[in-house]
Parts: C-alpha cells; structure tokens; sequence
C-alpha cells in the first residue's frame, strides 16, 4: 500500500530517479493556515547534499502545493504537493540494473513484481521520504494549533550512546546529535566509516509533548502500535521501543508500573501510552537504524540468472542515514498524532452535540 492514515490519509508517489516525488493529503480541515516557508524549512532538515556526513546527492527538495489550498489556507479537499527531483545520476546504477544489491530491496522487489526500477532502487529508495517530511510538516501545523509538539534527535551512533537530549542542539547538529558532549566521537566514526568505504547505523529518540490523554484506538488501531507500524516503513529501521521498550522486560512490575498520584504520573517508563491510549504525558520512542547498506566495499550478491558475482557499487550514499532519518521520524510521529486527534474527535457523543447543537 502507498497510503496511510484513517482520518487524515495521505498517500505519496514517485520514485528515485523519476521526474517527481509527491504526496496527496486527504482528510485535513479546513481553514489550517498553510505556512509554506515552515514545511520548506522541514524538507532543508531532512534534505541531501549538506554536509560530509551524508550523500552528496544535490537536491534543493522545493515544494508546490497544486490543490486544497486558497488564500493561505486548507480548503478541506485534497491537498496534492510535488517536488521535483534534479540530480539523478541513473548512470551510476547502470552496471548493476541486473544484480541484487546486498541489503538492498532489490531482490524482493524482484520477486514480487518480476520487475524493478534498479535507478537507485526506485520506489524502495529513501528519496521517498521527502514527501513524508512534507506531509508531516502539515500534520505539525495542525498540531500546532492545540498545543502539541514533535521532535527528534540521534542518541546513539555506531553503539557511541549520548547521555543528554538537548533537542535544540540537535536543530543545528549535522548529524543531529542530542548530546553535544558525545557529538564528536560520533562524528568521528561516521566518517571512519565513510573513509572505509563502509557505512555505520544509530538510534534515534522521537519526543511529543503537549498530547492529551485520550488518542488511540482499541484495540486494532492503538497509538503505540500505530506509531510503531509507522516508524517500521521508514527506510532502514530495525527495531522501535516505546518507554523503556526492551528494558521494561528485564524489570518486575512493582519496578515497571508509573504510580498515578493526583498530581499525575509519578514517572513515565510507559512513555506516554497506556492500553494503547495516550496518558498525556509525554510520548518516547526510540528508533533504531541498520546500517545504510549501500557501501563501496566488493560484496557477493547473484544476478537475476541467479549466478553468483562480485558487486562493487558506485554513487553517492549516506555513511549514516539515521541523521536524516530523524527528521523523517517526526513527521511520522506527527501524522499518527494529527490522525489520532482526528479520530479521538467523534469518540464521544457529548462532543458530537457541541458542534451540531451548539
């Protein structure tokens, strides 16, 4: 599927090496005032080309919405934007367009379709997520208006763990780093790994603060479940934690529980989320990130004649992608809040009666 969301769904398109990536946002509000500086200045967080730490594929990501805006604001139909993409070099994947690439969605892709775009790896490429950080650049606007906010930043890169979150010094980090004590050991191994020709993968902390309690669907469509299906669809995750994730099992429960005290919550080890619902306290997840697997090493891989052969790959590739990758998982995070907040609004009929009664 190409879509996601039940209230505010929002579909993207495109591939790689294509004249266009884009997104169609279906469900929104209207009369949202659409800031359009704001979701360009969120495509220049997560855009490729800036720095020595990631791919040096220039792309300036510059967004048109075609429909569901007027006079600044959403109109309640359709919202279509497209970014046009302007520095594809397909010819770097030429000598490759029949083998699999190692870690790559090459081969499944393959065996699903029986046919790949091998440009960059097409629809399966990262490129995609540009659309992503657009939408999600809606979805916190309209979060925005009640209050609610989203951030990440990386924790950890190459196993070096960052002990602070200092999310604003992750804004101007270039590899979005939370600690800036830690940043430079960080730094350092990512580009030990550029220089052989190898890549490295990180963890990465989505924050949201400013959630009511109340969001999420039993049970088939919980917050926490949610928010984990969409940080999985992001390219190159492996894991996702809510809270203490893995850590609560190596706990007892008297230790794992927040005690609730009429004060509110007396820790938040949950990470925001009871029962698939939202507490209001705020909302953690943690993301963790595979290496990024195109690196310039030779490899064995087969071709689609299934022979075995020795790959060596060209191209311009980020040494760590969960730099990036961060800014992708906020607006992950936002659209499942904003879709939630959406669905949460019809969950009582005393609600209801105040917008059709008055």
């Amino acid at each position: 599927m190409n879509s996601f969301g039940k209230r505010l769904v929002v579909t993207t398109f495109g591939e790689s090496h294509g004249p266009a990536i884009g997104c169609v946002i279906d469900g929104l509000p209207a009369g949202l005032e659409i800031d359009v500086a704001f979701i360009q200045g969120e495509l220049e967080r997560r855009r490729p080309g800036k720095s020595r730490y990631a791919t040096a594929r220039k792309e300036e990501d510059r967004v048109e919405i075609l429909s569901g805006l007027f006079e600044g604001r959403s109109t309640g139909t359709p919202m279509a934007m497209v970014i046009f993409n302007q520095d594809q070099r397909s010819r770097d994947y030429s000598a490759i367009k029949e083998l699999f690439r190692p870690g790559h969605a090459d081969f499944t892709y393959h065996q699903k379709y029986g046919i790949r775009d091998y440009r960059g790896g097409g629809r399966s490429s990262a490129r995609e997520t540009a659309a992503r950080v657009a939408a999600g650049a809606v979805a916190k606007l309209l979060l925005g208006r009640f209050g609610i906010s989203v951030e990440a930043g990386v924790m950890e890169v190459a196993g070096i763990e960052g002990r602070r979150l200092d999310f604003q010094h992750a804004r101007q980090s270039p590899i979005c780093a939370l600690d800036p004590e830690r940043e430079g050991e960080q730094r350092e191994a990512i580009l030990a790994a550029k220089q052989a020709h190898d890549s490295v993968g990180g963890a990465v902390l989505v924050r949201a603060r400013g959630v009511p309690a109340g969001l999420g669907e039993p049970l088939y469509h919980k917050l926490d479940a949610a928010l984990a299906g969409a940080m999985m669809g992001i390219n190159a995750v492996k894991a996702v934690e809510i809270g203490l994730g893995i850590e609560a099992a190596r706990l007892r429960g008297s230790q794992n529980n927040d005690p609730i005290t009429k004060e509110g919550f007396a820790k938040n080890d949950a990470g925001g989320i009871l029962g698939g619902i939202s507490t209001g306290e705020e909302i953690l997840v943690k993301i963790w990130f595979k290496p990024t697997p195109s690196i310039f090493q030779k490899q064995r891989t087969i071709n689609e004649q299934g022979e075995e052969v020795e790959l060596q790959l060209q191209g311009r590739h980020d040494p760590f992608v969960a730099a990036r990758g961060s800014v992708v998982a906020e607006a992950m995070m936002a659209l499942v809040l904003a879709d939630m907040l959406l669905l949460n609004a019809t969950s009582r009929l005393e609600w209801l009666e105040r917008i059709y009664r008055g």
